[in-house]
């Protein structure tokens, strides 16, 4: 028989103070080192995409990890040797915009590099232009104290990685991989340098990731606009961006919309300013939403974007890197108008507005 006196349990079983015994023991004693030498047949290799550092971890993170270590830790009882390095996601735009966030910045290139910089201690408003230098010295500065706390809350999960092989996508080591990859590209006549659309925050000017979007409904109104046909009749768009008509380079329809299927091929007239844009087909046109028929603007939305690469429109930029309808030519080359004279004389209560105003003065 047991002495249960001697057993000493405690009235309560508790979890607290794991972490701290077990992490360092694991730390070590190596026990989730991978074991180089190993045949390929032998290795069973964790190619998880590193989180991004400029977010902020939550539940999500700790479910979706903790489906990868219980699959790690199956193949190591499995004696596989297990390859299962973590990484930070620092490089790029989010960390970009995180670190003008956090101290109030914005890169600036032309400035020259200031040795005695100090962030502001709260971000102030308009942000701090800064240097080329200077701006990489806090996005290294901040990401090396955000891949502290991630790796803390990492470890205290529990989590089987070998933390010897940790690396980041901003580190030296991955910028030369990179830089090397780009010229290998450019001496194959893969890489081009081009003008395109992007996501863009007009306060800090800069792109940024589809990840560091978020959708929130605002209220509006839909617009009804009448584009003139050559014989007189019009057809009839709804748009709640009406600000966009000066960058309109053609109506899109659904081509099974019986409405609008006679119109395919033909040019119909922008209102106000008397340009000439084709009706094209185009299977994202959704017949039930508005009046059935849309404007392609150069860009109101991605579905532009689309539309504008597949039906291989041109480009009518008016809005500017700082949100506001820059100047326009009209009559000059891919301004043409029926009426310049008219077509300015409307842009000019438009032109240095932003796009909340240019609506309202449009409308």
């Amino acid at each position: 028989s047991l002495d249960s006196s001697r057993l000493r349990l405690p009235e309560k079983p508790a979890l607290e103070g794991l972490e701290a015994k077990w992490i360092p023991r694991w730390e070590a004693s190596g026990v989730y080192r991978f074991e180089r030498g190993r045949t390929r047949a032998g290795v069973f290799s964790v190619d998880t995409p590193p989180p991004t550092i400029s977010g902020s971890l939550h539940v999500g993170h700790v479910f979706s990890y903790t489906h990868t270590d219980v699959i790690a830790r199956f193949q190591r009882m499995r004696g596989k040797a297990v390859f299962y390095p973590m990484g930070w996601d620092d490089n790029g735009l989010p960390t970009e915009r995180r670190v003008q966030n956090f101290y109030g910045v914005r890169c600036e290139p032309s400035l020259p590099y200031d040795p005695a910089f100090v962030p502001p201690a709260a971000p102030p408003s308009p942000p701090v232009s800064v240097s080329r230098p200077n701006f990489i010295e806090l996005c290294n500065r901040l990401t090396g104290e955000d891949e502290k706390v991630f790796e803390h809350l990492w470890r205290y999960l529990g989590l089987s990685v070998d933390w010897s092989m940790t690396y980041a996508t901003i580190g030296a080591r991955a910028q030369r991989v990179s830089q090397v990859a780009f010229l290998r590209l450019l001496q194959r006549g893969l890489a081009y340098q081009v003008e395109a659309p992007t996501l863009w925050d007009v306060d800090f000017r800069t792109a940024v990731a589809q990840a560091e979007l978020e959708d929130r409904e605002k209220p509006g109104a839909y617009h009804r606009i009448r584009f003139a046909l050559s014989d007189g009749r019009g057809v009839e768009i709804e748009t709640t961006r009406p600000e966009l008509i000066p960058a309109c380079v053609a109506l899109v329809a659904h081509p099974d919309d019986e409405r609008y299927r006679s119109l395919f091929g033909h040019a119909v007239t922008t209102p106000l300013f008397g340009v000439s844009v084709p009706v094209r087909p185009h299977a994202l046109a959704d017949p039930a939403k508005g009046s059935g028929i849309a404007m392609i603007c150069t860009f109101g939305d991605v579905t532009d974007v689309t539309w504008w690469r597949e039906l291989d429109l041109p480009v009518r930029a008016i809005i500017q890197p700082d949100g506001t309808l820059g100047p326009v030519r009209w009559g000059a080359a891919g301004w043409e108008s029926a009426d310049a004279e008219r077509a300015e004389r409307h842009y000019r209560d438009l032109a240095g507005l932003g796009v909340s105003k240019a609506r309202a003065k449009i409308v």
